[in-house]
């Protein structure tokens, strides 16, 4: 079976961002949306960014269109809106699929590795359930992405070490990445 490092996504030049490129490190693919509630995740991965990666973090931003059409822009309008609204400095991808028969092959991978564990607790994770009821009624029993911000931990030996959905929260998230540089 092929591994994290085999798969690659493509980069809005249309050059292919090699996963393999990143061994040794430790690695966020994230799904995003520039419309979406969950849009000032940008925030902590970007403070995440910063802090980390001179030691060994990568951020692989995926920006797509499939959760209430969140994403609508170009891929210049989507790294415009980030760079000017959040000064990220990790690299956007192509706006791609990440569920369905499009999917990009790494997420059919990830998904793979880490289903879905459900939305935790607390008033986003009742509003996200609330929700996922009524585009998919066995949406806790399928591992596809259920919305924007859904974030992978990849570690230093390319393992699927964690998945965590929008819902979860971002301080006790950027905690878990930090402990992996301790």
């Amino acid at each position: 079976m092929a591994g994290f490092y085999d798969y690659s996504v493509p980069k809005t030049d249309g050059t292919e961002q090699k996963m393999s490129d990143f061994k040794g490190k430790v690695v966020i693919v994230v799904n995003t949306a520039t419309g979406c509630g969950f849009t000032p995740h940008y925030e902590p991965l970007e403070k995440l960014y910063e802090e980390f990666h001179d030691k060994g973090l990568e951020i692989v931003d995926v920006p797509c269109n499939q959760f209430a059409g969140q994403t609508p822009g170009t891929d210049e309008e989507i790294h415009e809106f980030c760079t000017l609204k959040y000064n990220t400095q990790f690299p956007q991808m192509k706006k791609s699929d990440v569920n369905g028969e499009n999917e990009l092959p790494l997420y059919t991978f990830l998904k793979s590795q880490k289903g879905f564990e459900g939305f935790g607790k607390g008033p986003k994770a009742l509003m996200m359930s609330a929700l996922l009821k009524k585009i998919d009624k066995d949406y806790k029993n399928n591992p596809n992405i259920k919305w924007n911000f859904t974030k992978f931990v990849i570690d230093r030996d390319g393992n699927v070490i964690g998945r965590f959905e929008p819902t979860y929260d971002m301080k006790e998230f950027s905690d878990y990445i930090a402990s992996l540089f301790v």
